[in-house]
Order: structure tokens, then sequence, then C-alpha cells
């Protein structure tokens, strides 16, 4: 298959190589003056190990079997630019925070195009066309729509290290890596601190268990199941330098995504009533230490 992978930032870099690995054909797209002088050999360092590999890229998407947005949500809007009308594509897979997005997609490619997935992972890119995976893990996670004509696909990432699955409800795949990303990066970015450092503070540990329940309660008024008591089991559990891409978009001065991980949660609390204080604080301090005013429309 031709794969597309729009945005080659951390995630976008981490899933073409391992795809180009796997023998697919991959072109990175991204801004021209980005992609002026793109490396035509791209590397990832990665657990599952060090990737030198080809590939294409290009500041206009392609005619291809698969388009991956891997562009982080705030700039959803110009990435798609990069798209013509003649642009022939058979599946567009967003691997964007949030959910609101699936369906401003939806709309824009059609149901039977749009197969909404998460990725639960850190990397990042550290210079053109070079990618380091600093997680342990890779968790990719697909709606069960895309499974015929994905599953040879995602069959192959899953030989090399990826954890792979399907998931028939798009409630519980969406909300499912909400109840874990919202919580983690509201809290590493309002304390400033890695996952070890705020796990051993007690008022954040608090607060980041407080969070999970919060965002769990709103998850299953909106269809999703998930189980807090595992959410907080995994957090618990994470290498402790891990540091959420909300912390680092704040410390190093570029707007972060407050509105698509946690705009879902607050908006969700007022339809169904719910009280949600600790993310609403959590919020706050995120906005202040953003300095950007209101992110949470």
């Amino acid at each position: 298959m031709h794969h597309v992978i729009l945005g080659p930032g951390g995630v976008g870099g981490l899933v073409g190589a391992s795809l180009a690995h796997c023998g697919e054909k991959v072109t990175m797209v991204g801004r021209p003056e980005t992609m002026a002088a793109y490396p035509a050999e791209i590397q990832l360092n990665s657990a599952f190990g060090t990737f030198h590999v080809a590939a294409d890229h290009a500041s206009q998407v392609p005619d291809a079997d698969v388009v991956w947005i891997t562009v982080k949500a705030t700039q959803l809007e110009p990435a798609l630019q990069s798209f013509s009308e003649k642009t022939q594509v058979q599946a567009v897979i967003p691997l964007l925070n949030g959910i609101d997005h699936v369906a401003r997609l939806r709309v824009k490619y059609g149901r039977e195009r749009l197969i909404p997935a998460t990725i639960a992972v850190e990397a990042e890119r550290v210079a053109p066309g070079r990618f380091e995976h600093r997680s342990p893990f890779a968790n990719l996670n697909l709606a069960s729509s895309g499974e015929a004509f994905l599953g040879g696909t995602i069959a192959t990432l899953a030989g090399i290290g990826f954890t792979c699955r399907f998931i028939p409800n798009e409630a519980t795949l969406l909300w499912g890596k909400l109840v874990f990303l919202a919580p983690l990066a509201l809290v590493s970015t309002a304390s400033g601190k890695i996952v070890g450092e705020f796990l051993a503070n007690p008022t954040f540990r608090e607060r980041v268990f407080a969070c999970v329940r919060e965002t769990c309660s709103v998850a299953v008024k909106e269809g999703a199941t998930v189980d807090p008591e595992a959410i907080l089991k995994t957090i618990s559990n994470l290498p402790p330098h891990l540091r959420s891409s909300m912390q680092k978009d704040v410390e190093q001065g570029r707007t972060p995504e407050l509105d698509a991980i946690a705009g879902p949660i607050l908006r969700g609390a007022s339809r169904h009533g719910l009280a949600v204080p600790v993310t609403q604080e959590l919020v706050e301090l995120v906005e202040q230490k953003a300095g950007a005013g209101k992110l949470v429309k």
C-alpha cells in the first residue's frame, strides 16, 4: 500500500518510518518550507529498533491508499489545505488528540473513508526526518470498520512491537484514550513535573486520580466503556521520566491542544449535568501557564 503521513512530527515519523520498515511505500507531507530540504532517508530510534528507511516527501497530498493525519489538533485546518479537490485516497486515519475532529473529518471525507483511530505514545521529531520514540510502548487502536482494509498492515506493525486493537464501539475507542491522556496532560502541564515527580507529590497525585474519575464519569455518559481503576493503575506504572506533549508545548511557548483534550470533558459534563471541579481547576492552571487567555471554547 501507499501511505501518506500528513504531519511529519513525532507520531507521524514513528508511523511513517515503521510502515516503511515493514515494506510499505510512504510519503511524508508537510509545509512547503519544511519539506524543501527534507531528507530522502528518514531515521527512527525506537525501542523497536533503529530504522533507516527511504520515504518520499511532498507539500501536497498525492493519490494514495491511506492518509494518516498526524498533526496536532491546533494545526488541523491548515494541514487539510494539503489535499486538493482531485486527490484520490481510499482511507483517512486521524491520529489526533481529542474527539471532536472525527465529526469534522467525517463530513469532509465521508463515513466510509474515515477510520477513527488513536495512538498512545511518546515520540518526538528531533530534526527533519529524524525521530525519537521515547516510550517503551506504542498503543495503536482503530475502529473495527477499518479491519477488512487495514488488517494486514496493522498486523505488520504489531509484528515489530506496536500494541494494536480494532475496537467496535467508537465512543470507547476515542474516550478510552482521553480518560488516560487528559489527566496525564493536565496534571503534568499544571505542575510542570514529569510523571515520577507528580506521582510522588500527594497533592498532584490526588489531582490526577480525581481527574481520571471525573473524565471517566463523562465518558460513560457519552456511551463509552471505561475502567477508572485500570486507568489509575496504568498511570501509576508509567515510566517516571515521561512528559506529556502538552507540557512540552507550554514549556516551549507553543499553543497547547487544550481545547481538543479538555474541551470534550467540560462540554460533556455540561451536557450531562456532571460536576468536574478538578478538571476545571487544572484547565485554568494550564491556561494561566500558557499565557494565551481562555483556550477551551
